[in-house]
């Protein structure tokens, strides 16, 4: 019994420490998704993201991958965006006019977590 509390113990610390570590901000949508910033015409699949300018840092991202979850809708058009469970995306691009709490996902990305009649959402996401 003392094991099965440990390893219960364990389980409840990480998801704390793995919810703690997520960063909440928006995300939107673009396509075409080649060519990129960091991969130019190499094609690296459709579960890819643009960076903020901050996260981005001088192409120090490219190739990071990052869990996304949708949290929630940023307006009324769509109240209820969220579909299914968590995705992971690679960051390829820049997103120059994002704002520093937001990550531009591709047009397939979006479609995973969200309606994409919503254009924006609320998300969560932290590095993988």
């Amino acid at each position: 019994m003392g094991f099965a509390r440990i390893v219960m113990v364990a389980l409840v610390a990480a998801s704390i420490v793995s919810m703690a570590s997520a960063i909440a901000g928006t995300a939107t949508y673009y396509s075409p998704i080649v060519p990129s910033s960091c991969y130019e015409f190499e094609d690296r699949g459709t579960m890819v993201a643009a960076a903020n300018p901050a996260l981005f840092n001088n192409r120090a991202a490219c190739g990071d991958r990052y869990t996304v979850q949708c949290t929630g809708p940023t307006n009324q058009g769509v109240p209820q965006p969220c579909r299914n469970s968590p995705i992971t995306v690679t960051i390829v691009d820049l997103c120059p006019g994002c704002a520093a709490d937001q990550i531009d996902l591709s047009e397939q990305a979006f479609n995973q977590i969200a309606d994409p009649a919503a254009g924006r959402i609320r998300i969560e996401y932290n590095r993988v």
